[in-house]
């Protein structure tokens, strides 16, 4: 097909009018296109008093007439390439075993099923239903589970989001991950949108289908299920032990996600190497919805045409860096705890994104100058971190101050923003909760996008945390291969192992090491 990119229409344009803006922009026409689609939609709030939908814009033609517009500006001639990984020859004794049913566990465990390898997942937390009912109730209650939760069980961490795809990297099978996210129930648009997500509310719907599909095809799905040793003899693994019972198994995929703190530390003793690696940490920042409108789309703002406005800001400062990150428009802030005696905040929203806060992470970079050496430094840090905030409120409560108090420009009484967080809140100095390096660099940061982004740093905005869940503190290391450079037939995987950052690239990363079992051996019998 030819792709015309950067057509440019008014917020509300009809799919015609944008199709015949891109046929008019190329020179392309009517009578040589047999079909119009769109390929990818943004929108351009630069100019705030004139916000426009920008469009890529693919059409497949007559035979032969592509050619035409490969050097026409704004074109490009595509050919689809289907995703079909081949399968090798070797005899596989047993199923693989997945640990972990988040994005890449669930990928992983799904290419396997479907090419015929009949995987067996292990998931410490519930299926979706009970999961959802065991994070209400620690929302209600304050009781928590720690194997189903905000970062535990079906559908990992990501289920419990706003359930962004939006990735940094440019891997031809993050498009695969989207076609089958739609296959499952997401809402088509995430095939088009620059900025896609699909939301908590659906998103439990589609991992509840691909766990069906993967079961239809021969696969096991083990709940409640925690990986607890490795079975390994000469460097060669074996099986696996189980809080249930063990299991014979000489392909393991560890997809177990960031949080698996026990994990690590099994692993760790049982030989397998660990590296620190850097993170993020800091605060939710919340704001009125309406307020994010008015400061991105100026006179705009109220269409409704136009989506909940979102931000991302970054600032770098020598080697430091303070910035936005999983930002949820219309969404609340949550609690992400994992473990007993430690606060953790993170974001969601459903696909409407129509509650009346916006939320982000405010984060600063850290590294082994903040928190010392050795692999888990950094998840010690992020430990005392959320055992500090825990002591600083009673119960499950999160330490929250406004913006105005935390710059010394304000009071920390709360106003027009009201707090989401589901447990409820407690005013709190958070300047005590970090070190000085970090809470100088969040107040770098509030200043640097308040300049930017009217309001950003409004003295009634508020900021709850701590968030320290940003990203895996270590990273397991692996091989051309992508098994475990100590041990064969250990495959980390995903966030959790250090080589994913979100839905979409864990998703990609489960795909890869399922790849790499695909070429080893044939399907089971």
């Amino acid at each position: 097909m030819v792709v015309v990119s950067q057509v440019r229409v008014r917020p509300g344009a009809a799919k015609e009018e944008i199709y015949s803006a891109a046929r008019a922009l190329a020179g392309i026409p009517q009578s040589a296109v047999q079909a119009a689609y769109l390929v990818k939609t943004s929108v351009d709030a630069r100019r705030r008093g004139r916000v426009m939908f920008v469009h890529s814009v693919g059409f497949t033609l007559a035979d032969g007439l592509e050619a035409r517009y490969q050097d026409v500006p704004g074109c490009r001639v595509v050919t689809p390439v289907p995703y079909d990984p081949p399968t090798g020859g070797a005899s596989l004794p047993e199923p693989p075993v997945v640990a972990g049913f988040g994005p890449a566990g669930m990928f992983c465990a799904l290419l396997l099923a479907e090419k015929g390898y009949r995987p067996i997942v292990l998931e410490r937390g519930g299926p979706v239903e009970e999961r959802t009912r065991a994070v209400e109730r620690f929302f209600q209650e304050g009781v928590l589970d720690e194997n189903s939760n905000i970062q535990f069980g079906e559908g990992g961490a990501g289920t419990y989001s706003d359930g962004k795809l939006t990735t940094r990297i440019g891997d031809p099978r993050c498009d695969y991950v989207k076609r089958q996210l739609v296959r499952f129930g997401a809402p088509e648009e995430i095939l088009v949108k620059a900025k896609p997500h699909i939301g908590t509310d659906l998103l439990r719907d589609v991992v509840r289908n691909i766990r069906k599909e993967i079961l239809r095809l021969g696969g096991q799905i083990l709940f409640d299920t925690r990986l607890t040793g490795l079975l390994v003899r000469d460097g060669v693994l074996y099986g696996v032990e189980t809080n249930r019972a063990p299991l014979g198994c000489s392909q393991l995929v560890l997809a177990v996600g960031h949080s698996a703190r026990d994990t690590f530390q099994m692993l760790y003793d049982a030989g397998v190497p660990f590296v620190q690696k850097p993170f993020s940490v800091g605060v939710r920042i919340e704001h009125l919805q309406q307020d994010v409108d008015r400061a991105l789309y100026g006179p705009c703002a109220g269409d409704p045409f136009l989506p909940p406005a979102e931000y991302q800001y970054s600032l770098r400062q020598g080697e430091q860096a303070v910035y936005t990150f999983c930002m949820c428009p219309g969404g609340t802030v949550v609690a992400a705890a994992s473990e007993q005696g430690g606060i953790v905040t993170n974001g969601m929203s459903s696909f409407a994104r129509d509650l009346p806060n916006a939320n982000s992470a405010l984060v600063a970079s850290v590294s082994g100058q903040d928190f010392g050496d050795g692999p888990f430094a950094g998840l010690a840090f992020q430990r005392r971190l959320e055992q500090s905030a825990f002591r600083l409120t009673s119960g499950w409560r999160a330490p929250c101050e406004t913006v105005g108090s935390f710059l010394g420009t304000g009071k920390n009484v709360f106003g027009r923003v009201k707090p989401s967080y589901p447990i409820g809140v407690e005013p709190a100095d958070l300047k005590t909760l970090f070190p000085a390096r970090i809470a100088d660099m969040l107040a770098l940061g509030l200043r640097a996008f308040g300049r930017r982004h009217k309001g950003f740093d409004a003295p009634d905005a508020l900021l709850q945390g701590p968030e320290t869940r940003t990203s895996s503190p270590v990273r397991i290391p692996r091989g051309d291969g992508y098994e475990c450079t100590q041990l064969a037939g250990l495959y980390p995987c995903g966030e959790g192992a250090g080589y994913a950052g979100g839905i979409l690239s864990a998703a990609a990363d489960g795909l890869r090491v399922a790849e790499q079992i695909l070429i080893k051996y044939r399907p089971l019998d």
